[in-house]
């Protein structure tokens, strides 16, 4: 897709962070947008804007794994803007941090469910009234580069983003026919609200293994401010869209980046491998892991999870 103008636009956490620095851009490219997002606070805040610029934006509060409500903010979609989307951005996420050891099944359904399940019911919920249309279009899914690689303290977010990578590479192979491109965008570090994700999760999924508080929160709070403008990412996924890639890495040494880690996955299949690794591993900086904020450890009564053990790994 090289035209964006008079496109109609989904975005999934359009109020804030990654969604909201697409909202921006694409907006500016020419597009009508809607923006989907769980907090009222930050819809407000982001419809101020787009109000202050006069552009065609809607705004849904929407929890991305409800299905019902899904299908119902597609409805609201065709009545507000007359059509389904031709770009549909599966941007919220959320996440959490502690020991793999430590996971509850809550910890696993709240991140699995959002991160995997919203992209899933974004799929089924848009891909049929998209191909209906017919008028093509493009899907963009936001990973990470943390579904390239299990991470000790990432377990749930990091599985569900490397299914993400593969359902974006599934539904790529089919909707070409249709005139339908798919990109998955893997960022690092976004600067973004997502390390207050803890404030939307259901009381259902509130028991976690994880020492979360709100210092914990404030750390993540000044390692995301730390990482790439919104707006910046969105250029890069824009340029993705345009010369259809289902991968986006949006950095400049992506090559480089991408090789290194193939590099790993294949040293993991060697004895040898396994060793260099390990070595290269211990020598690996961990620049957000010095804090005295508990952030990344698991809940203190834990008795089966040894902090001294994993500090030595």
């Amino acid at each position: 897709m090289k035209d964006f103008a008079g496109k109609v636009a989904f975005i999934t956490g359009g109020a804030s962070g990654a969604g909201l620095g697409q909202a921006k851009l694409f907006s500016e490219a020419g597009c009508k947008i809607v923006i989907a997002d769980i907090r009222q606070d930050h819809l407000d805040e982001a419809m101020a804007y787009f109000k202050s610029k006069k552009a065609p934006v809607h705004a849904i509060k929407l929890d991305i794994t409800d299905r019902k409500a899904y299908a119902a903010a597609a409805d609201e979609v065709e009545r507000v803007f007359g059509e389904p989307p031709q770009l549909l951005f599966n941007t919220a996420g959320v996440n959490t941090f502690g020991p793999a050891e430590a996971s509850t099944y809550e910890d696993y359904d709240w991140v699995i469910g959002v991160c995997l399940g919203g992209a899933i019911n974004g799929m089924v919920t848009f891909v049929p009234r998209m191909i209906k249309a017919g008028k093509g279009g493009h899907i963009a899914t936001v990973s990470s580069w943390g579904g390239f690689m299990g991470g000790a303290t990432t377990a749930p977010y990091s599985a569900a983003k490397a299914a993400v990578n593969n359902l974006m590479e599934s539904y790529n192979l089919s909707l070409k026919p249709y005139g339908i491109g798919v990109t998955v965008l893997c960022p690092m570090n976004i600067r973004s609200n997502i390390g207050e994700a803890v404030y939307t999760r259901p009381k259902k999924y509130k028991s976690t293994g994880y020492n979360v508080n709100e210092k914990t929160i404030d750390h993540l709070r000044s390692i995301h401010a730390q990482g790439m403008d919104p707006v910046e990412l969105a250029g890069w996924l824009k340029r993705g869209i345009e010369n259809d890639q289902l991968y986006v890495i949006p950095y400049d040494n992506a090559t480089q980046v991408l090789e290194d880690n193939f590099k790993r996955v294949m040293d993991l299949a060697t004895p040898g491998g396994v060793k260099r690794q390990e070595e290269l591993a211990r020598k690996r900086p961990r620049p957000y892991e010095a804090s005295n904020s508990g952030w990344g450890l698991a809940r203190a009564d834990l008795t089966w999870v040894d902090e001294s053990k994993r500090a030595k790994k």
